[in-house]
């Protein structure tokens, strides 16, 4: 059970969110992804994968301390709306680096953000991130 290098293992987690985020594209009406090619569409959902784990590495934290109480009075509900608004701000600041990846409105972000949750939980479940015979 050799665990990964951390660049494979960043490489595995990128490629597990992007095929998260596909199958939100795909289920959800309000996400899109608007590149013309299949080539097109994996380097976008890839960039944005990227951008994604960028988002909650350096935003969610802040944002989960802050609204502390909130999470607390609401027994966790107020995770979901928090991951909601990061879905929402990787779509805007997709269309800021000019990746052509959309998210419209609120309650298409609240059911990505539930999709690419529960989509990477299985990857993850299936993928193995380490060097070991599950």
């Amino acid at each position: 059970m050799k665990p990964a290098s951390p660049a494979l293992a960043f490489a595995i987690q990128t490629v597990v969110v992007a095929a998260s985020l596909w199958v939100a594209t795909v289920l959800v009406s309000g996400i899109d992804v608007a590149a013309g090619s299949t080539g097109a569409r994996v380097g976008t959902l890839l960039g944005v994968a990227l951008l994604f784990g960028v988002v909650n590495a350096v935003v969610k934290p802040i944002v989960a301390t802050i609204g502390c109480p909130l999470y607390i009075i609401t027994l966790g509900l107020f995770g979901l709306i928090v991951n909601a608004l990061m879905f929402m701000l990787t779509g805007w600041l997709s269309g800021v680096l000019n990746l052509p990846f959309v998210v419209d409105g609120f309650w298409a972000a609240f059911w990505g953000a539930i999709i690419v949750a529960i989509v990477s939980f299985f990857l993850n479940l299936v993928v193995p991130d380490r060097f070991d015979r599950r």
